[in-house]
């Protein structure tokens, strides 16, 4: 199941090209049920009912509808405002009829926050659920369960300030407006380009992105450790009170 592709060079080539797309999208300039152990390394205070809950906590009918019947593992990300950076991730394992919480840590989204309708530039990260079918990064493969495509085309250019070159050491794409089942730098984009693309999940460098999340290193490792293609995971990401809808 795991693609580790090959050690691609050209690494100007790929900033400059097949990326420039895709860097410019992800890099740049309540109370609890139970806790669990912090993605990060810290402990966070778990949403209400996120311990054996039938329901995922703060996800209303809209987004839950869209969850495929068939996915037993969720990662969440509940935006804290509409047009903040701020947020938490969740990961959510299906058992049965309820879902557990694995970890919760602090992430960051979009410099400016969050939008039901993404553009290319705008700098929000989408709400909405989509798959996650595919990782890869510039260090070796963790062990993950994703297919993972290994290349030092990830690297961030070096132009960017020097808290931003490690950000795509790990990255597991979005499945917005991309092909699953390709390296999350492919660079196809089926709803054309205005619509944006190269969304991903991948390491923090302390604040907000251009529309993708970010998650501190530990975190990441864990995600690519832990999500199953098996269980077609996925990502229910937006702020607070676009996720309640």
């Amino acid at each position: 199941m795991r693609k580790n592709g090959a050690m691609r060079t050209g690494i100007a080539a790929a900033a400059c090209g097949v990326l420039a797309m895709t860097l410019s999208a992800c890099g740049g300039p309540g109370g609890g049920s139970g806790s669990a152990k912090g993605l990060g390394g810290e402990t966070e205070r778990a949403p209400a009912g996120g311990v054996g809950g039938t329901r995922i906590p703060g996800v209303g009918d809209g987004l839950r509808s869209r969850i495929p019947s068939n996915s037993r593992q969720v990662v969440a990300v509940y935006g804290a405002g509409r047009n903040s950076a701020d947020s938490t991730v969740v990961l959510y394992t299906k058992s049965g009829s309820t879902w557990d919480t694995q970890r919760v840590g602090k992430a960051h989204n979009g410099v400016k926050g969050w939008t039901t309708d993404h553009h290319e530039d705008d700098k929000r990260s989408p709400v909405g659920v989509f798959t996650l079918t595919d990782a890869g990064g510039v260090l070796d493969d963790p062990g993950a369960l994703l297919p993972y495509d290994r290349s030092r085309a990830y690297q961030a250019p070096r132009g960017w300030a020097k808290s931003y070159w490690h950000d795509f050491d790990y990255v597991i794409a979005i499945n917005f407006n991309r092909r699953p089942g390709t390296p999350p730098d492919d660079p196809s984009r089926p709803q054309g380009r205005s619509k944006g693309g190269g969304i991903w999940l991948h390491l923090d460098h302390g604040s907000g992105t251009s529309a993708c999340v970010s998650l501190p290193k530990p975190a990441m490792e864990h995600l690519l450790r832990t999500l199953d293609p098996r269980r077609h995971p996925v990502v229910v990401m937006g702020d607070r009170a676009d996720l309640a809808a």
